[in-house]
């Protein structure tokens, strides 16, 4: 089976990215602002320089609630000389190579985006048989508005290489997978082919992300899950990381960091997300521990995982819930906001700088709080609460 790139549940077709003939984007040091209230790009500007900041308002169809989304415009590098205030996030100089980038939509893309933003260069793995698509999207600039970076240029992805990581190595692929009408034309794909690739072109790498799941059975209860369903969420939603940075870690530099995406239905019920998904999710976190003891030992690698809340994204849509999961959050998360892309993007552009130097082994929520409640206040059983609510 292949694995697909993770939205905002998780679960979705990965696709890849490929570097257009424009110049590769070199951002300069981003900067993490103070004020709490401004949304994503006000928290990561580039070249050591925080440009004026112009709020506006987005109505959401699906909430009467309008929200304050907040944009920043990074100056160019000749301003790499004036003083830099606030804490910088630097990653010139850094490579990252992400996994699973399936469109513009979802989390994959943002953690791009704001992995350049700070500086870094970008390398994707991409799911095999949805390349071409891909490609010829990319071509027709239908992605051009959203690869656009705070400093108004492009973001560029130095080099594309073909993954499926549901297999290690060429061996595990099956007949019927290397006979496919889909996978004609590409090679070396495989987990340890893919890392073998990049070591050649491009020797090591800083930061590794990992965007992948895959359940074939999500929209089944657990008790109707089969066990090759409950098996192939596993191995390409949680396995799936551990192969990366097992075949990763060697090419990776000391005081590197890793990431992956994790979702709240691994400690909590979520109906409708079935199929193995939520014990793929759980072993995924726990899996986050033990390779952050092992990876921070050996090769002095921090390990972390970002519990990222719904997502309106084309992936998360094809589960068929994912409206109401964000209309859920919108009631009776702490913050009365919808989550957007950017706000995981900038957490992880974070956790790979050295502002996270002693963070690793650690679950991130960026849910706008929703991990915290214990009860839904939107339940009529509250109705004569005096329950805070958003002002708008």
């Amino acid at each position: 089976m292949a694995t697909t790139a993770s939205s905002s549940l998780q679960i979705a077709a990965a696709r890849p990215c490929i570097s257009s003939s424009r110049r590769l984007f070199k951002a300069g040091a981003a900067i993490l602002g103070g004020n709490s209230k401004a949304a994503t790009w006000n928290k990561l500007t580039s070249a050591c320089h925080i440009s004026s900041v112009q709020p506006f308002q987005r109505s959401f169809t699906s909430s009467s609630i309008k929200f304050n989304k907040v944009a920043t415009k990074a100056m160019s590098n000749t301003s790499e000389n004036k003083p830099v205030s606030g804490l910088p996030i630097d990653l010139r100089g850094k490579r990252a190579f992400i996994a699973g980038v399936a469109d513009d939509h979802g989390y994959g893309w943002a953690i791009a985006k704001s992995l350049a933003a700070a500086g870094a260069e970008i390398l994707v793995g991409t799911w095999v048989p949805a390349l071409n698509i891909f490609e010829s999207s990319l071509r027709r600039g239908k992605f051009d508005e959203s690869r656009v970076l705070p400093d108004g240029s492009l973001m560029e992805i130095t080099k594309v290489y073909p993954l499926d990581a549901v297999f290690d190595n060429p061996e595990d692929v099956p007949e019927d997978i290397k006979t496919n009408k889909r996978y004609a034309g590409s090679s070396n794909w495989t987990v340890q082919e893919a890392a073998e690739s990049v070591k050649k072109d491009f020797g090591s790498i800083d930061i590794l992300v990992h965007s992948l799941a895959n359940g074939p059975e999500v929209t089944k209860p657990l008790l109707e899950t089969s066990r090759k369903g409950y098996l192939a969420a596993l191995s390409a939603s949680s396995y799936s990381y551990v192969s990366l940075l097992k075949h990763f870690i060697p090419i990776m530099n000391p005081g590197g960091s890793s990431i992956s995406l994790t979702y709240i239905a691994s400690e909590r019920i979520i109906p409708g997300y079935g199929g193995g998904m939520s014990s793929a999710k759980a072993a995924l976190e726990s899996d986050t521990r033990v390779l952050a003891f092992e990876a921070g030992r050996k090769h002095k690698i921090r390990v972390n995982s970002i519990s990222a809340g719904p997502l309106r994204s084309r992936a998360a849509k094809a589960i068929g819930f994912i409206d109401m999961m964000i209309d859920y959050s919108l009631v009776n998360a702490p913050l009365q906001k919808e989550l957007s892309a950017e706000e995981v993007g900038n957490t992880a552009a974070f956790l790979a700088s050295p502002l996270a130097s002693a963070i690793t082994g650690a679950v991130i929520y960026v849910d706008n709080g929703l991990n915290a409640m214990g009860v839904g206040v939107d339940s009529p059983i509250f109705k004569d609460l005096d329950i805070p609510k958003a002002e708008h």
